[in-house]
């Protein structure tokens, strides 16, 4: 069964503030400790920051500490020095939850981090800046902003179309061919993201996943 936008209408309800500005990556077979160590991430600047204020930090961290700590670090207004993240494994991926983050977006970082394996990751910001990309074995196979979908890049951009298209993005849409840029429903604009990403991975998001993980957190240095 192929997902679609509706499927997702969860996200836009119970986490105002989380899609508004968010990160979110998959990476199969990768344990959260893996994924520290390809990113070269530091788990001790969170000890440092939160051992007094969190239980089970940095691991097993829940959803709730998982958004504050992302919000709290120790930088000019709760910034921190390089990227903050989350990771649990969840059947068989481990799923990267950035909180006002966009590490997931950015090829330098996403092609070492799926290495040997497949990856995919989704992004908005509250400038509504959008990426979506799908990364196999170092390589970006598909990227695009999804209000865009017409502008697809990577080694294989039309490989997904037909989950693309059941997902709910607008495949004829491009920064020159389209007046409209955004869905004129936010809930199904960011909801095609999700559906898309479950179709590439079979991987079913729910808010209680979300919410009732327990999460690695972790800081990665910045790279340009």
């Amino acid at each position: 069964m192929i997902a679609t936008a509706a499927d997702y209408r969860w996200f836009y309800d119970r986490f105002p503030s989380l899609w508004e500005a968010y990160c979110i990556t998959l990476v199969k077979g990768l344990a959260p400790e893996d994924v520290v160590t390809r990113l070269d991430a530091r788990t001790e600047d969170v000890v440092a920051r939160f051992s007094d204020w969190f239980d089970d930090v940095p691991s097993g961290m829940s959803f709730d500490d998982l958004d504050n700590a992302a919000y709290a670090g120790p930088g000019p207004y709760g910034g921190w020095p390089g990227h903050f993240f989350g990771a649990t494994d969840v059947g068989g991926w481990c799923l990267i939850v950035e909180p006002n983050g966009f590490m997931g977006s950015r090829p330098k970082i996403i092609k070492p981090l799926s290495a040997g394996t497949r990856l995919v990751s989704h992004f908005s910001n509250v400038n509504a800046v959008q990426r979506f990309y799908w990364a196999e074995d170092g390589e970006i196979r598909l990227g695009f902003e999804p209000p865009f979908a017409a502008d697809r890049h990577g080694s294989d951009p039309d490989g997904a179309l037909e989950a693309m298209r059941r997902a709910g993005l607008d495949l004829a849409c491009g920064v020159r061919s389209c007046t409209i840029f955004f869905l004129d429903d936010t809930a199904t604009q960011i909801g095609a993201v999700f559906a898309l990403a479950e179709n590439l991975t079979g991987l079913k998001l729910t808010a209680g996943l979300l919410e009732e993980s327990t999460y690695l957190c972790a800081v990665t240095p910045r790279k340009n």
